[in-house]
């Protein structure tokens, strides 16, 4: 019987520990989680999602609260459409979060940052052009165009030194999408290094309708897995989304896939930037208490504890500050927003069911998007006198996928 340490990721000849941590934004994937995943011979990732505040929390600038004293005559207008990002901000933000994980990066592992294309930012082509370009010249080893994804987002950065580098692939939730963005990209000369196929049981936002659960990632991973080889594209697949233990892992390199992305169990290691009081949430759900909703501003469905805060709540929106997912002034929390201070002129007792303010919720840590096996996560330590759960570090997490076999979890000792 494997384990997932009889098989090696490759590229350009190098191999890695066949796991990927995936980029949980705001911060859950923090650098201390990705360091130890490049560490331990794997792949680690950040987000680069809202930099500018991660950036504010890390070193101590302001640029959240430069753009929301430059925008505040906004505060009260609905339509948004005046507030821009300062791109010089966006840059150095992202090179200062970026720069400092990779000089910081030890072992023979690797440290990509996910990029969430559907942070629009009110000007989606100049400000994606910017995060990644920073992110490149900041010596980040890959990107992962995340979320959102844009069939022509390499053509962004095909004049940077780095474009033919540094490694960069893509999610995918279907072969269409996949077939859409090669042929899009066909003229540039340059395949994705790697491609993730996400499944419906993944967390956050999902690649799917509310009919996510007619769908079967082994069965997406086989229909991409046949289509490459009929093409002859050596483009490695990398499964997501589900993959709960190391022989889950291993049902899927046994089957030509040459990694795994891995997260749910992440969210509450140690290095993870998820509050503790937050964890301890995550270990006390139980499959009742997950759930799909439609309450993202961006269209797409997410996955999320019941209980996560951000749910119908009446939040003012906080676009002068934030404003990550807003288009052309406009946003779909806005919309509902507005329409609830009709009823309630004087801004009290609003509650919105139908969205929620991603920005600022996700910024405090009350959007509590998980994977669908959460409810397994307490099986994967030991609780404690008190009643809460042990924590435990990302290298324990980390060995447990990469050496366990027949189902097995390692427990922490007593």
């Amino acid at each position: 019987m494997k384990c997932v340490d009889d098989f090696r990721l490759k590229f350009n000849g190098k191999e890695y520990v066949p796991i990927i941590i995936g980029g949980m934004g705001v911060d859950i994937s923090t650098p201390q989680l990705a360091l130890e995943a490049a560490r331990l011979g794997g792949i680690g990732h950040i987000s680069d999602a809202m930099s500018l505040d991660t950036a504010d929390r890390y070193f101590g600038t302001h640029f959240t609260r430069d753009k929301t004293r430059q925008y505040k005559d906004f505060i009260k207008i609905q339509d948004k459409t005046g507030i821009h990002f300062d791109l010089g901000a966006v840059e150095e933000s992202t090179k200062l979060h970026v720069g400092n994980v990779m000089e910081k990066k030890r072992g023979d592992g690797l440290i990509f940052t996910n990029c969430m294309e559907k942070l629009t930012m009110n000007a989606s082509r100049d400000t994606l052009r910017v995060r990644l370009k920073a992110a490149l010249d900041a010596g980040i080893d890959g990107i992962t165009l995340a979320a959102g994804l844009h069939p022509n987002s390499l053509r962004l950065i095909e004049d940077h030194p780095r474009f033919r580098d540094a490694k960069l692939g893509i999610i995918v939730s279907s072969l269409r999408a996949l077939q859409i963005f090669l042929r899009r990209n066909a003229k540039l000369n340059r395949l994705p290094d790697y491609v993730v196929v996400e499944g419906p049981l993944a967390g956050g936002h999902l690649g799917f309708g509310m009919d996510w659960a007619k769908y079967d990632l082994k069965t997406i991973v086989a229909e991409i897995h046949q289509f490459l080889k009929t093409e002859e594209l050596a483009i490695p697949l990398i499964a997501a989304g589900g993959i709960f233990t190391g022989s889950d892992a291993v049902s899927f390199l046994e089957n030509g896939v040459a990694g795994v992305q891995v997260a749910t169990r992440f969210t509450i290691a140690q290095e993870s930037g998820l509050p503790d009081d937050v964890k301890q949430e995550y270990l006390k759900a139980g499959e009742d208490d997950i759930e799909v909703n439609q309450i993202s501003p961006t269209g797409y469905p997410m996955r999320m504890l019941k209980n996560s805060p951000a749910i119908a709540k009446g939040l003012r929106p906080n676009c002068e500050s934030y404003g990550y997912i807003l288009e052309n002034g406009k946003c779909e929390y806005l919309k509902s927003y507005y329409r609830e201070l009709e009823q309630h002129p004087d801004g009290k007792n609003i509650c919105i069911k139908d969205k929620t303010c991603l920005c600022t919720h996700m910024r405090n840590y009350n959007v509590w998007t998980c994977g669908h096996y959460t409810y397994r996560l307490k099986d994967t330590t030991r609780q404690l006198p008190d009643g809460t759960y042990r924590i435990l570090g990302a290298e324990h997490i980390f060995r447990d996928y990469q050496f366990s076999k027949d189902q097995q979890i390692l427990l922490p000792e007593e």
